[in-house]
């Protein structure tokens, strides 16, 4: 690991103004801001992050991680661990998505460090981003290519990519955040603003190394879900190649108000094969006003994946996304709202 500053924030206010050099969601940004570390400390002994300072924010507990639940929707501080959030009693009962989105996610002893903030801000497992002995990787190495492409791209994702980068967005909450259509309450320099979570990650755009939309010290400060009908009848499907410990190959995230079996609304976030958490407008207008049965589940998937890109070794992955998004369609149907 190389040489860094180390500086430790007792305030927002603090941190802003140290984290003044983040850049803009750039991997290469001169600042870094440290919470749980799960994130950051990996590539920084890897050798991918190599940060001048890095902002200990970790002090600005418990002010930042509390989590409330009430009639105007769930509050979760940006500091809250993600243990903490999936054990929750609110969370279990109203957003069960959310529960088992983290639930599902890394190891219990991760759960047990990683910020709510630092999950949905997590960096790709593209090996080609994480081995900086690959010369090519435009998220790493601005203009030098993709080496992904023509590499051995298994787990690489088949939505939202374009030539410049065709890496997998890992998290699990994300997808169900822009799911549910969250927002996130931000803090910086300039003062603080809320921007719908989907806004958030930007698409690749031939600048994959800028990675997000928040602005040079901005810090998350909370997570908002907005109240709905269709937050309890709610689940999230996770396909990996082992049950322990590992990221998605597919997942969704569903949420369902129905009349019956008549779907009112829905609300679908994929997983496991986007570029960024990725919500499927168009799959949940298939579903309104319609029977779900097995039928009008295959066509949301149909249409869910309809764009998808593939490269070879991850032509497999539009049919497991299809098929992963009906199970989670039709097991939804069946909970109790």
């Amino acid at each position: 690991m190389r040489p860094f500053a180390y500086e430790r924030a007792s305030d927002v206010a603090t941190a802003a103004r140290l984290g003044r050099d983040t850049g803009q969601g750039q991997i290469d940004a001169p600042t870094q801001f440290l919470a749980g570390g799960t994130t950051l400390i990996d590539l920084m002994k890897l050798d991918v992050l190599r940060p001048a300072t890095v902002v200990d924010i970790f002090a600005l507990q418990p002010g930042y991680s509390q989590i409330e639940a009430g009639p105007n929707g769930l509050r979760i501080g940006a500091l809250a661990k993600m243990s903490a959030v999936a054990d929750h009693p609110m969370v279990l009962h109203d957003y069960p998505i959310l529960a088992q989105s983290l639930q599902q996610a890394a190891s219990a002893q991760l759960r047990n460090m990683a910020s709510i903030g630092g999950n949905v801000l997590q960096r790709t497992r593209c090996p080609y981003f994480r081995d900086p002995t690959y010369a090519a990787c435009n998220k790493r190495a601005p203009g030098s290519g993709c080496s992904a492409l023509q590499g051995f791209n298994r787990n690489h994702a088949v939505l939202g990519v374009d030539d410049s980068c065709i890496s997998q967005y890992p998290g699990d909450l994300g997808v169900a955040l822009i799911a549910l259509g969250a927002e996130l309450e931000l803090s910086g320099p300039m003062g603080e603003r809320r921007i719908a979570f989907a806004d958030l990650h930007r698409p690749a755009g031939g600048r994959p190394h800028v990675e997000t939309t928040l602005k040079p010290g901005e810090l998350i400060t909370a997570v908002t879900v907005p109240p709905g009908p269709w937050t309890r009848r709610s689940l999230y499907v996770k396909v990996r190649d082992r049950t322990s410990y590992e990221f998605a190959i597919a997942s969704a995230a569903v949420a369902l108000d129905m009349d019956g079996d008549v779907v009112r609304a829905a609300r679908i976030g994929l997983g496991g094969m986007a570029y960024r958490p990725w919500r499927s407008a168009e799959a949940e207008a298939a579903l309104a006003s319609k029977l779900l049965t097995e039928q009008s589940a295959q066509e949301a998937a149909r249409i869910a994946l309809q764009g998808a890109v593939t490269h070879g070794h991850n032509d497999y992955r539009p049919e497991l996304g299809r098929r992963t998004l009906v199970r989670a369609l039709m097991a939804a149907k069946t909970m109790e709202a």
